[in-house]
């Protein structure tokens, strides 16, 4: 049986409950709000979690309040992982996760991530936003989920201990990654040692000397203090990972049933509320790199020469692609 058999018969079985009820007591059901869930792992006031909340407002105006979503923040509904299999189960309606999250599934998303995909912000959204994008989110239909927009997550660089200025001052340093193969790929591609610490132990990683250096974007090198004990900031901007805003196949088969619109309406909701959080993020992003310059933080920029090495540096992780090689030639002629 397949989980899309087994959500019908559960979801089914309280339908064929309520055949008995009184006129006047089904109509009283069909006055409540759908009431669905939206996780999100983020605290409230992260670009994500006010994009949710405005996906949750668009709905509850798009369907004349008769649907209303709740949005749990702050992981309240679990982590990333758990939210994904509890989607694919209908336990949990909406949420927002990163592509390397489902890239564990999907194998096929990874070359999303692949280093120095992209020549800036603006290529990346070309590719999401137009027919490339659409196909990776088709893709999803195969894992149970429903892709339903692209939410930002910035561009990731090197902080290091001590200062770097190119590839050459790479070589042999130990560098912090996520739990991510690829991104420890990439670390070993570029001459240095991955070492994949959690999130929330990377400042003392770096006050003890356990590691030279970390990478991620902006906001996060900012709130997570890193800058104190990593004053170096190398801007090489190695990756931009999207995140995806997905719905759970049963919950968009119950919103058919309650409406025939309702499906597409949730899509261009979630399709607007994805602008929105691109413009929060944006702004976050340049506040906390405006920050970070104004404490003295160091910053080093590479030049279109050094640019070239450290992407020479890492070809051996395109050439394991090479099946995929038509679709990265078209995103990077994007």
């Amino acid at each position: 049986m397949t989980r899309r058999q087994l959500l019908y018969l559960l979801t089914a079985a309280p339908a064929l409950a309520v055949t008995g009820c009184t006129a006047q007591s089904a109509s009283s059901q069909q006055e409540k709000p759908l009431i669905l869930r939206y996780a999100e792992n983020q605290p409230e006031d992260y670009p994500t979690s006010k994009a949710a909340k405005a996906f949750a407002e668009l709905v509850a105006q798009h369907t004349d309040g008769r649907v209303k979503v709740l949005v749990y923040s702050g992981a309240e509904l679990g982590a990333e992982q758990s939210v994904i299999q509890q989607m694919q189960f209908g336990g949990v309606d909406f949420s927002r996760v990163s592509l390397s999250q489902l890239a564990e599934y999907e194998p096929e998303l990874s070359v999303l991530q692949l280093p120095y995909l992209y020549s800036d912000a603006e290529q990346m959204w070309r590719v999401l936003d137009g027919s490339i994008g659409d196909e990776f989110l088709a893709m999803l239909d195969g894992m149970d989920l429903v892709g339903l927009s692209w939410f930002d997550a910035g561009v990731r660089s090197f902080y290091t201990r001590e200062k770097v200025t190119g590839l050459d001052d790479l070589q042999g340093l130990t560098i912090r990654v996520q739990e991510s193969d690829m991104m420890s790929d990439m670390i070993t591609a570029l001459g240095a040692k991955p070492a994949q610490v959690v999130y929330s132990k990377v400042y003392a990683a770096l006050h003890n000397a356990e590691i030279d250096g970390a990478e991620n974007n902006w906001p996060s090198y900012e709130v997570m203090g890193h800058y104190e004990v990593a004053p170096f900031f190398l801007k090489d901007e190695h990756t931009r990972v999207p995140e995806v805003q997905l719905a759970s196949p049963a919950v968009m088969e119950k919103l058919a049933a309650l409406d025939e619109s309702f499906p597409e309406v949730i899509r261009a909701c979630a399709r607007e509320s994805a602008q929105k959080e691109r413009e929060l993020w944006a702004r976050r992003e340049a506040d906390a790199e405006q920050n970070m310059r104004k404490l003295g933080i160091c910053v080093t920029e590479l030049d279109e020469a050094e640019k070239a090495r450290f992407r020479a540096a890492v070809q051996p992780m395109y050439d394991e692609f090479s099946a995929q090689q038509e679709l990265i030639d078209r995103i990077q002629k994007s």
